[in-house]
Parts: structure tokens; C-alpha cells; sequence
């Protein structure tokens, strides 16, 4: 077994040839055949929280897609200030490039295990297998339009965009109301465009308009689905 990275972890090519390969999945399972292929194909890697997966610039040479745990990734802009650019959870995809570079760095924000991909063998999988293929365009086109989403969040109020954020987990974590976040209230923050202090007094306005219940810090319950998607539209 590998030892555990240290809390700055980069996935290099020797590395990846000392990694255990994983356990196939069983018939059952219910896969896509991207997913079931990059299991088959990869390696996987524990990294503990807040060590780096790959860094702002590095060579786009791996593909990753999260086991368990979390994930963001972030760039450091020239005024010292943390963009976060997306979250990862159980089952996405990550570290997908249109160039040779990775534009963001990324990192574990819990313990994360992560199945990691060389690039090249998934770009020549799909060659070969149309619905991969298929897959691996749908998957850039839905990232494109996580993007393009993100770019008109950011003109909207401090109250609209924490309501459109908080409506989109709720939708990917697909457990009811109830959404269980796995990032700080600085991640949203800096994920947002807004301060933490914004974060934690609009999220008390929504929960004195009876739209959302904060039992923790990590749980919200959506009580008004309809009154923060009017916020969000």
C-alpha cells in the first residue's frame, strides 16, 4: 500500500505505478460506463483533509473521480484572495482540461479517496467506444454550464446567489430537503464572491423568513423550496 501523502500531495506517474489498482465492481452495480471504466482503468489515492491533489499549472495528465469525501478546487488571485471554482462529491468527476494545464489547483476538504485516471487512456477509450464517448462530452458540457451558471450567480444579490448555492446541493447530494455540507461557510464564501460574515447573516435572514432551518453549522433543511427558487430565478 502507498503511505499516506503528505498534506501536500501531487499525483505523479511513478507514483501511480506503485498505487494498489482497485477492486473491480461487482455485476450489480449500477454504473455508467464511464465511471465503471475509470474503476477498472485507475488507481486509487487517499488524501487526508486539505492536502492538494493537483496544483494551479501542473501538467492536466490524470483524471479524477471522488470515491468518498470531498473536494474543491481554488486559485489564489493576484490580490492574495481564494476563488473556489467548483465542489466535487462522491461520484463526480474532476481535473477534466481543454488545455495541457490545470487552471485550478485542487484539494481534499475531508478525507477523500479519489480514482485517478491517466488522461490519455480516457481520451483514447472513447476514440474506441462511442459511448463513452458520449458520456465523457456530456459530462465537459455539463461542466461548461456549471460555469456559465456560476458567471450570472455572480451578479445577483448576496441572497439570491446563497439561495441558488444552496438549492444546487440540495439537488446533487439527492437527500430530500435535508443537505448535508461537507465545506466551511468560508468555501461557500469564497465560492460566492462574498464575505463569510455575508454568508452566515444571509443564511440567518433565510432562516428567519421560515425558506431555510440551520440545526448546524454543516446542516441546512430547505422548509421553502418555493420561496428560494423565486430567489434563484
Amino acid at each position: 500500500m502507498l503511505p499516506q501523502p503528505a498534506v501536500r500531495t501531487a499525483v505523479r506517474p511513478d507514483c501511480i505505478r506503485q498505487m494498489k489498482q482497485p477492486p473491480s465492481q461487482s455485476a450489480g452495480a449500477k454504473r455508467n460506463a464511464l465511471a465503471q471504466s475509470m474503476q477498472l482503468m485507475g488507481a486509487v489515492m487517499s488524501f487526508p483533509r486539505n492536502s492538494e491533489i493537483f496544483g494551479e499549472n501542473e501538467p492536466a495528465d490524470y483524471v479524477y473521480r471522488v470515491i468518498s469525501g470531498s473536494v474543491r478546487t481554488y486559485k489564489i488571485l493576484s490580490d492574495g484572495r481564494r476563488q473556489v471554482g467548483g465542489f466535487y462529491l462522491p461520484g463526480d468527476i474532476f481535473g477534466l482540461e481543454f488545455a495541457d494545464e490545470h487552471t485550478f489547483s485542487a484539494e481534499a476538504i475531508s478525507d477523500a479517496k479519489v480514482v485517478v485516471v491517466k488522461r490519455s487512456a480516457i481520451t483514447a477509450l472513447a476514440g474506441r467506444d462511442p459511448a463513452i464517448g458520449r458520456e465523457l462530452f456530456a459530462l465537459t458540457g455539463r461542466e461548461l454550464r456549471r460555469v456559465q451558471n456560476r458567471v450570472l450567480l455572480l451578479v445577483k444579490s448576496a441572497q439570491e446567489r446563497v439561495a441558488g448555492f444552496l438549492l444546487e446541493m440540495a439537488e446533487r447530494a439527492s437527500a430530500g430537503n435535508t443537505v448535508e455540507l461537507p465545506m466551511s461557510r468560508q468555501d461557500i464564501a469564497d465560492y460566492l464572491g462574498l464575505t463569510i460574515e455575508t454568508v452566515s447573516r444571509t443564511l440567518t435572514g433565510l432562516e428567519s423568513a421560515a425558506a431555510i432551518e440551520v440545526p448546524t453549522s454543516r446542516r441546512i433543511v430547505l422548509r421553502n423550496r418555493s420561496a428560494l427558487s423565486r430567489l434563484n430565478s
